[in-house]
């Protein structure tokens, strides 16, 4: 069985793919993958023996950009859509099933069509799906008035998704012979979607009026060993916290690092600081501080006190497996329903906001450094699944 996978976004949107990619070649199937042309997505996705086929522009050259705009997503979206026309399309050809996830891929659906081959869409996490217990996540456009209902929201934020996308999916359809869509969001994620996550840390029940498939989440097994001056830091002292937000580009938080590294120090603790998208560095020389690049975060989230993050979906999922506390600063899209599951849970504390002081983040890393916490987030550790990716690999293989 041959299989494409697709997904245009961060590395929390590629590093699924390239887990379950794994997983289906495992399997005996042939995997290639549709991401964006990273350097470091081509590295992930050699890691995991697949092949990568570059789509669309650099994610990180788009995040870390100077002075972004709400109408940089309006110039974007038609930009991928066609993407999917030139680039998955060919890509597609000879597949028997394409699996799609990431930022709405708008066009996914319309090239199975075409070829008259499996489509399913699959997503780490429900908070972009139709609800009636929480608001949509932030997209560029008019925002809805703050005293509608949900379901008024919801409605909006389809209306935004068509004002995005429509146009440009419905003239690359007709230019296929195909029919125009008239809804782009439900077309996109269908009645039966998959859900990458675990069923302990991110349940979805009467979370969505979707009837969703949960695999539980799609993890890469990393075997690296971490790199020996982390090594000899670790091995130095009492276990560090580790302060890392992915890819977030933090604008509205330029002194970051300096107040993590604050707050970790008011905690008597160590700090173990990872660049990101960020570019975070050290706020000084001491030599309580070490600065890393990307390195096994499996390995490592093991051999912390805490992990302070942004609250993407596969850094909560590591770090709950790792069984260490958690403390999310929340930035955007999904990271406010994890930072609330993560403090629901009592296997960390959600921050308040986006942008942290000494005091606030000190406050909660007290919190996530007590005793109890780590009790619970080992034993919510051992109860989590480590075969989601196995499992979508089966159902995929087995037509489900």
């Amino acid at each position: 069985m041959r299989v494409l996978l697709m997904g245009y976004g961060s590395r929390g949107d590629v590093e699924p793919l390239a887990g379950l990619g794994a997983a289906l070649r495992s399997l005996g199937a042939e995997v290639r993958v549709c991401a964006p042309p990273d350097a470091e997505f081509a590295e992930l996705l050699a890691r995991a023996g697949v092949s990568h086929v570059p789509f669309g522009p650099s994610v990180r050259a788009l995040v870390t950009r100077p002075n972004p705009s709400p109408e940089d997503a309006f110039k974007l979206a038609p930009e991928l859509v066609a993407a999917h026309f030139d680039t998955v399309a060919p890509a597609a050809e000879g597949c028997d099933a394409l699996v799609a996830s990431g930022l709405m891929p708008a066009g996914a659906r319309s090239v199975t069509e075409k070829l008259g081959i499996r489509y399913v869409f699959a997503c780490p996490h429900p908070f972009g799906m139709p609800s009636s217990h929480f608001r949509p996540v932030g997209r560029p456009g008019r925002p809805a008035p703050p005293d509608a209902d949900l379901r008024t929201l919801w409605k909006v934020d389809g209306e935004k998704v068509n004002a995005l996308y429509g146009e440009a999916l419905n003239t690359h359809r007709a230019a296929i012979g195909l029919p125009p869509v008239e809804n782009v969001r439900e077309h996109v994620l269908t009645d039966r979607a998959w859900l990458a996550a675990d069923p302990v840390l991110g349940p979805w029940q009467d979370l969505t009026d979707l009837d969703l498939v949960q695999t539980g989440a799609w993890v890469l097994p990393d075997e690296r060993p971490l790199p020996d001056d982390l090594s000899a830091f670790l091995a130095a002292g009492e276990p560090p916290v580790y302060v890392g937000f992915g890819s977030m580009a933090l604008r509205g938080a330029p002194d970051a690092a300096k107040v993590a590294v604050e707050a970790v120090r008011a905690q008597g603790r160590r700090a173990l600081v990872a660049h990101g998208w960020a570019e975070l560095a050290a706020a000084d020389d001491g030599a309580d501080c070490f600065v890393i690049g990307e390195v096994n975060h499996q390995a490592l989230f093991r051999r912390v006190a805490a992990v302070v993050h942004h609250g993407g979906a596969g850094t909560t999922t590591t770090a709950a497996l790792a069984g260490a506390p958690q403390v999310v600063v929340p930035q955007i899209v999904d990271q406010p329903h994890w930072a609330a599951r993560v403090a629901e849970l009592g296997i960390g504390a959600a921050h308040d906001g986006p942008t942290p002081t000494v005091d606030s983040l000190s406050t909660a890393l007290a919190a996530a450094l007590a005793p109890g916490t780590r009790t619970r987030a080992a034993e919510v550790a051992r109860t989590m699944r480590t075969d989601g990716a196995t499992v979508a690999a089966r159902l995929l293989l087995d037509g489900a």
